[in-house]
């Protein structure tokens, strides 16, 4: 890997987030000896990554995307976030390396199907699935949850793609099965991380962007402290 990586900018395309917009984005190739430590840097500058691209929203005239990362020590367990800890606490979680497994494909089919039935995601084949999970050179996790299987797995209801950083663990991608008797999987998703950083005495967990408008990603709030990142740095909130 170069010294000094080469950044591009994708042409403009719906804003998925709010309409009547569009976005481009600014990116670079993560690969190489160096992709850890790059990944590091430019996940701490709002970055995020995809497969083995590292991007970040350079919209013209919009800063509506803004990167938040919680705070772990000083997370506060609102009694609704204890609420739903405890109505998962049954579940098996499980880390393991980034392989992907038909399982997880049948999840995350009926996640799209049921939830982003519209979105950029939603052709994804089973082979485009095994590349967004395994096409990685940085320290990267699947953590799986399943219900209690005795001798035996019981069946996967959720999955997060993560990577490890210096300071913190970043949520690359999470799914869940849509239909059952399941509640609030993916805020228990990161529940179960912020207990899992403050394990590994890692201060953050990066949330990717949070939009201001955006009902889609309303639910960042919930999480408090967080840090937002500005011109200035990251700033709590």
């Amino acid at each position: 890997m170069s010294e000094h990586p080469q950044f591009y900018l994708t042409a403009p395309s719906p804003c998925p987030y709010l309409p009547e917009r569009f976005e481009r984005k600014v990116f670079t190739h993560l690969v190489g000896d160096r992709a850890d430590a790059l990944n590091d840097v430019l996940t701490q500058g709002g970055f995020r990554r995809s497969q083995n691209i590292a991007y970040r929203p350079a919209c013209e005239g919009c800063r509506a995307c803004v990167s938040v990362r919680v705070v772990v020590d000083e997370f506060e367990w609102t009694r609704s976030l204890k609420r739903v800890w405890r109505d998962n606490s049954h579940l098996e979680r499980r880390e393991r390396p980034p392989l992907p497994s038909s399982e997880q494909y049948s999840v995350f089919r009926a996640y799209l199907d049921a939830r982003h039935a519209d979105g950029g995601m939603a052709d994804m084949t089973v082979l485009d699935y095994a590349m967004m999970v395994e096409d990685t050179h940085v320290d990267t996790r699947i953590f799986e949850y399943r219900e209690p299987g005795g001798r035996t797995r019981g069946p996967l209801i959720a999955s997060a793609l993560t990577d490890v950083l210096s300071d913190g663990l970043s949520m690359v991608y999470s799914f869940y099965e849509p239909e059952g008797p399941y509640g609030s999987l993916g805020t228990f998703m990161i529940l179960d991380h912020l207990v899992r950083a403050k394990a590994m005495g890692l201060p953050y967990v990066y949330l990717g962007y949070w939009v201001d408008g955006s009902d889609k990603m309303a639910y960042k709030t919930r999480f408090q402290p967080q840090e937002r990142l500005s011109t200035k740095g990251w700033v709590r909130t």
